[in-house]
């Protein structure tokens, strides 16, 4: 999928014609839309999964399809619909980060940095989610021209970033 985005998603949807009554099978074809730049078909895929599977891992990904078909408020309301507690929190911190990503879309900037100001980025716990979301977090300071604090929460995000998922090394370099 990350190689060849379009293959992966021949291959789903070849899986799809045999098994679209699978969610498993529908998660596959929304998953390799969503890498393919097929945000609508996306969409559709991920709403049936949800439908035959009722998990709620799919919804940062649906919110994101969202944003990119240019529809940030329905990102936000997508986000909103969905009962956080009942998250996982590697979910709960991909759906910050598409919330935030949204409100950025809006030219609410300040907002954005609300969004993603809260225990995920302040605890003291390292792994993927906690350096996204505090990757995130410097991206936004970075904007704003708070250079300084962008700085520090990019040395953060670095520290948590145990998997080496981000560039944040990089950036804090280029930050100087």
């Amino acid at each position: 999928m990350e190689e060849d985005p379009e293959a992966a998603l021949a291959h789903a949807n070849a899986a799809r014609r045999d098994g679209a009554r699978l969610g498993v099978v529908r998660e596959a074809c929304g998953l390799t839309a969503y890498a393919a730049g097929r945000f609508e078909q996306a969409l559709a895929e991920l709403r049936a999964a949800r439908r035959l599977t009722g998990s709620l891992e799919y919804v940062p990904v649906m919110a994101d399809s969202e944003r990119g078909l240019g529809r940030p408020e329905r990102a936000l309301e997508l986000a909103a619909s969905v009962d956080r507690s009942e998250l996982d929190p590697a979910t709960r911190a991909e759906l910050l980060i598409v919330e935030s990503g949204a409100r950025r879309d809006l030219g609410q900037a300040a907002a954005a940095l609300a969004v993603l100001d809260g225990p995920e980025l302040r605890g003291r716990s390292t792994g993927t989610s906690v350096a996204r979301i505090r990757y995130a977090y410097a991206d936004i300071l970075e904007e704003l021209g708070r250079l300084d604090e962008a700085a520090e929460w990019f040395a953060r995000a670095a520290a948590a970033d145990v998997d080496e998922e981000t560039d944040a090394e990089e950036r804090l370099a280029a930050l100087g």
